[in-house]
């Protein structure tokens, strides 16, 4: 068994590797909210644990034996958030917090029931890939929506679950997975982009459109 502590690092660092095959320890001290030294004590103890290889200048990756043990903890965390938000109706930070309790502690057989009660979800409410019961993880190419072409037709996918407001103010918006949008306008460098979801324009703050992940429509 191991405890909840080291589970949330290997998970912290398979996150990391979805964008990147290695992860500098300044990333996970800044998404764990932790020193660097207390980053660098887990990674050597993981190292030891052969759940991680870390290489000076290189950063950290995850073994095959880490990855599978990240799999799972994802599995259940994504399959908990889309349990909590679809049929208990909980808030994007009640959900998130919830999970982020409940992953440690489950069992296999409660996975599997919640997952046939959900009819066998593929992604959660965020539009992330959920591993399959045999810890596979299947990922499409999107890209984010900053860098769409004006007219460019697309499908949002995923959207960042970084950042609680973002996630609100996303919903609140529309530019949830599964929406269609559409580059209207866009201003040079880093300025705001004009869309049209379901033929209303907005304009959205580059930031936004970068924490929303989309492949083409055609």
């Amino acid at each position: 068994m191991l405890s909840p502590a080291v589970e949330d690092y290997i998970k912290t660092i398979f996150k990391f590797q979805e964008e990147k095959p290695a992860v500098a320890t300044m990333d996970i001290a800044r998404a764990m909210n932790v020193s660097a030294a207390s980053v660098t004590g887990m990674v050597k103890r993981l190292a030891r644990m052969k759940m991680v290889v870390h290489e000076s200048y290189k950063g950290v990756r995850l073994t095959p034996t880490g990855e599978k043990i990240a799999l799972e903890i994802v599995r259940h965390h994504r399959l908990l958030e889309t349990y909590l938000r679809e049929i208990l109706g909980y808030s994007w930070e009640q959900m998130h917090d919830e999970a982020e309790h409940l992953e440690h502690h489950i069992s296999e057989e409660f996975e599997a029931r919640i997952d046939a009660l959900l009819g066998h979800p593929t992604h959660d409410p965020h539009g992330h890939p959920i591993p399959t019961p045999d810890l596979k993880i299947t990922h499409s190419e999107t890209f984010p929506l900053e860098e769409a072409r004006v007219d460019q037709v697309c499908v949002v996918r995923h959207v960042s679950d970084s950042d609680v407001a973002m996630l609100h103010f996303l919903e609140r918006e529309g530019l949830m997975p599964g929406r269609s949008v559409r580059v209207v306008a866009r201003t040079p460098g880093s300025g705001p982009l004009t869309i049209s979801i379901g033929g209303t324009e907005q304009t959205i703050a580059h930031e936004v459109a970068g924490s929303v992940h989309v492949t083409p429509v055609g």
